[in-house]
């Protein structure tokens, strides 16, 4: 009640004071002259002030030309015409038509005849000499039987032989057989014509340089190691084109996969086109959503033609690894590959794929066989350093038969001085020859020795070092091997690791897509960040195609270094350079 009346009184005396105030100030007008009379000023015209014209809308009337999905077709290829392949096709026509492995073949033949022609130091040599001779000498002496001063002697002969290379203890033979059918105006002469033969045996054993090992059997056995070298390289060659068509099979695999996932981007972002024209046109969205909603379509149609351009490349790849020549029908097709990619990676321990690859790996292989030729090198070289100490042997049988002259007869029994043995023609002699009753034997030692030998010495020199260079690869070519074996395990973990995590990214991506799609409908979210999602769902799909291909590669790559991959595949490599896939 107090605090009433206290209000009361204050808004009186208010009152009051306002009345006071406003007679006062009219007291004090009533009292002031009235002011002189001053020029009127000209008014200077001003328009009224005015708002800035609104900002028009931005592209009120955008409208994208239509545009027809990217076209599939692709050079050189009909795509009514698809060729399916699993891998164990596409391996199976690689080691059959492919160049690489065929010319890697062709080497193994190659040293084959190498081979065959290096025993062919050991074939016999067969020799034959026949010829018809006139031969008129010019005789001053009775004694020689000339007749008008000269000795006229006719000769028909005619030899055969054989000589060659023992391939035992590096000895040389040969044997040699001659006749011949003679006539001479030699008045001396007992026999006219007469049938001279002969047969004559030679054998050269060394008995310190190249006795053990030498030039001929070190050509030999080198070339025995280079045929088991070329069949080693055969196999590599295998297991490199093997692994070269898995990895572009699968990179095939990713490329077209990849295709699709572009593809389907581009048909949602068109689907998210057309929505926000329906928006645009009731009122709903701004007209620069539509403009946003056709760049994405135009960035996402780029990302298929590159697509495109990545299958193109990634199919010719594969299809030169498998067909034999460019005219192959199979190049007028595109390639469909339909084996499922692999999800889970082999189980193996390091130590166990190790020692795996350290036995299967063909580079190894190789150098033991280098270590083997040099060890021949090096027999061979060091056997050059002895002197030259060959024991000789020659054996001669010789026959004669032929018609007795006047010459012959003696004067006082009457009777030819030409034993009855030697009376005859050619097989006369001959039987002579067979009787061995005019041999020749003849034993000897034949002795050489370089002073100071430096070539012989020098090339074992050269040899010992070269072994030495062979080890030494042979250490760092298993410190390869290590690494690559240890590098495939952790990509192979990696590499599964990977997938997954880029599976339940690409989850992920998918629902919060689909959360951002219901929320724009309801108006609670905008455009940008829709296409924002869009793109991370794209990428997703995309992370996750990669992931299973480097699985897939990373499996090879395993199989690879621990030189398993011809059992993996069930393929064998025989000896000739034969390839047999099960």
């Amino acid at each position: 009640m107090l605090l009433f009346e206290r209000g009361v009184i204050s808004r009186t005396i208010a009152a009051f004071c306002v009345c006071f105030g406003l007679a006062a100030v009219t007291q004090i007008t009533a009292q002031v002259p009235s002011p002189v009379t001053s020029p009127t000023p000209i008014p200077i015209a001003t328009p009224p002030p005015s708002n800035p014209n609104d900002p028009p809308p931005v592209a009120p009337n955008f409208e994208a030309s239509p545009r027809p999905l990217p076209s599939p077709d692709r050079v050189g290829v009909d795509l009514s015409n698809q060729l399916s392949l699993t891998i164990d096709q596409a391996i199976d026509m690689a080691l059959r038509n492919n160049n690489n492995i065929d010319v890697a073949r062709n080497n193994f033949q190659i040293n084959e005849f190498n081979l065959r022609a290096a025993r062919g130091v050991y074939d016999p040599l067969l020799s034959s000499e026949n010829f018809y001779e006139s031969a008129t000498t010019p005789t001053a002496s009775a004694i020689g039987g000339a007749v008008n001063g000269a000795v006229t002697q006719r000769r028909l002969f005619s030899s055969g032989g054989v000589s060659g290379f023992s391939p035992v203890g590096g000895g040389q033979y040969s044997a040699d057989f001659n006749a011949a059918r003679s006539t001479t105006s030699n008045t001396n002469s007992f026999l006219n014509p007469q049938f001279p033969s002969n047969f004559t045996a030679t054998y050269t054993q060394p008995l310190l340089r190249n006795f053990g090992i030498d030039q001929n059997r070190r050509q030999i056995q080198i070339a025995q190691k280079n045929v088991q070298l070329t069949d080693s390289q055969f196999r590599q060659q295998a297991i490199t084109i093997v692994n070269q068509v898995e990895l572009a099979y699968w990179n095939l695999v990713f490329a077209l996969r990849n295709l699709q996932v572009q593809i389907d981007a581009l048909r949602q972002a068109r689907a998210q086109l057309e929505s926000n024209q329906r928006q645009v046109q009731r009122g709903i969205l701004a007209p620069i959503d539509v403009v946003a909603a056709t760049a994405q379509i135009t960035t996402f149609e780029q990302n298929v033609y590159t697509a495109q351009e990545t299958v193109t490349t990634q199919e010719n790849i594969l299809k030169t690894l498998l067909l034999p020549e460019r005219t192959a029908a199979e190049w007028s097709r595109p390639l469909t590959p339909v084996s499922p990619v692999a999800l889970e990676a082999p189980r193996v321990g390091l130590e166990v794929a190790t020692a795996e690859a350290l036995k299967n790996r063909p580079e190894l292989e190789q150098l033991d066989i280098s270590a083997e030729i040099n060890q021949i090198d090096q027999r061979f070289y060091k056997n050059q350093t002895k002197p030259q100490i060959d024991i000789v042997g020659t054996y001669t049988s010789a026959g004669l038969a032929g018609t007795p002259t006047a010459r012959s007869i003696n004067p006082t029994t009457g009777e030819s001085n030409v034993p009855t043995n030697l009376q005859g023609g050619l097989f006369t002699s001959l039987g002579n020859l067979l009787q061995q009753d005019y041999p020749t034997y003849r034993a000897g030692l034949n002795i050489s020795f370089p002073w100071g030998n430096r070539t012989a010495k020098a090339n074992l020199g050269r040899s010992r070092v070269e072994g030495e260079r062979i080890a030494n690869q042979r250490a760092e070519a298993e410190q390869t091997i290590e690494a690559e074996v240890r590098n495939a395990i952790q990509a192979l973990r990696s590499a599964e690791a990977r997938l997954q995590a880029a599976a339940a990214a690409r989850d992920a991506a998918e629902q919060l897509y689909a959360s951002e799609q219901r929320q724009f409908r309801a108006g609670t979210t905008t455009l940008y960040l829709v296409l924002q999602r869009q793109t991370e769902l794209l990428a997703a799909r995309g992370r996750e195609l990669q992931a299973q291909t480097d699985l897939n590669r990373a499996i090879s790559e395993f199989h690879r270094s621990t030189g398993t991959t011809l059992t993996t595949n069930n393929i064998t490599v025989s000896s000739g350079a034969q390839i047999e896939k099960k």
